[in-house]
């Protein structure tokens, strides 16, 4: 992997002298370029600043999930509510960075802050220029979804450590309506699109919670505190992916059998979690006490590599949106040294 990386930085460095020359006989791409990082601002802004109010669907292997999502901004406050509108009802209600979630076949809300910030159609989380570093990004054809007219921006991948994407934006108001996740083949292996989409006059009472009266439920407090864990490191991530995170947080497992009384009191334990992120893709290492049987391996589910693993008196899942060579290298690179 250092092999790579001191390549990689070779292969920027000539790419920079080289461009140089490139650029004074031909601009036109320099300025392709600047164009299509104009549009993920755009993009980046759009989610977090406009009203809008529409249906999207989720789709990930041969799985579909339908939801609708709701976003007014008033002031300095942002109210968010996103349903689930396949299988058990959920409900998401999030003020500002508060977000209290609805189970009403459990009677129960679950109580947490925000800590992501990179939720459809918010999606990107980093400055569009530096993710150049590690994407080619340029403008593709414009096309129309769910009734908008869009322009499409692709970002392809560098090394074969990260997906590609490509993105449609509505031509007016610069909000993502969808988005592809593209394999080394470039074939969609995750999309959310949406279907239908109202941008701009929306109605404030429609982020309210559908459910008036929570009298007696039961309310969980997911509770997340920082943490150090100096004691774990990750030695080969892919280029460009820092860590932004270090949290623990007591996760509850509810009961599943078909005789649990929705009363009945979920198991809990402690879970850390470290997040790193190259600002558009994510890859997460939780790391728990290792008491609990389990079987190690690795499984896909659209866009997303999972790896379980024990080590030593711990039990690591490491979860990433990336290719599974790139989670397999993370997942065979952490180590752990008592402090």
């Amino acid at each position: 992997m250092r092999q790579t990386l001191v390549l990689f930085r070779f292969v920027v460095a000539l790419s920079f002298f080289w461009g140089l020359s490139a650029q004074a006989e031909n601009p036109e791409p320099l300025a392709e370029g600047r164009e299509a990082q104009s549009w993920l601002k755009r993009i980046q802004s759009s989610a977090q600043r406009l009203n809008y109010s529409g249906t999207f669907v989720y789709q990930q292997g041969n799985q579909m999930r339908t939801s609708r999502i709701t976003h007014v901004v008033s002031g300095k406050n942002e109210v968010e509510k996103l349903e689930i509108l396949d299988g058990k009802p959920r409900e998401y209600i999030r003020n500002n960075e508060e977000i209290v979630c609805y189970v009403p076949e459990t009677k129960t809300l679950l109580v947490e802050k925000r800590v992501t910030h990179d939720i459809f159609p918010a999606i990107l989380a980093a400055n569009p220029a530096d993710l150049t570093q590690f994407y080619d990004v340029r403008k593709a054809e414009a096309g129309r979804v769910a009734g908008h007219d869009c322009q499409s921006i692709v970002l392809e991948p560098k090394d074969n450590l990260r997906y590609g994407y490509k993105l449609w934006a509505d031509k007016s108001s610069g909000l993502l309506l969808r988005a592809q996740t593209l394999n080394e083949k470039r074939e969609a292996v995750e999309q959310i699109s949406f279907t239908q989409i109202s941008i701009g006059n929306i109605d404030r009472t429609q982020v309210k919670p559908s459910i008036s009266n929570t009298s007696g439920w039961h309310v969980e407090n997911a509770e997340m505190t920082q943490v150090n864990l100096s004691g774990w490191t990750v030695k080969f991530l892919p280029p460009g992916f820092k860590k932004i995170r270090e949290v623990k947080r007591m996760v509850s497992d509810h009961p599943q059998s078909a005789g649990a009384s929705a009363s009945a009191t979920p198991n809990q334990r402690e879970v850390s979690q470290m997040v790193f992120s190259d600002g558009l893709a994510a890859i997460s290492v939780f790391i728990e006490p290792g008491s609990q049987s389990r079987t190690e391996g690795s499984i896909q589910q659209g866009a997303l590599n999972i790896v379980g693993k024990r080590q030593g008196d711990f039990w690591l899942t490491i979860v990433g949106e990336v290719p599974s060579a790139a989670i397999k290298q993370v997942a065979n690179s952490i180590e752990f040294k008592p402090k």
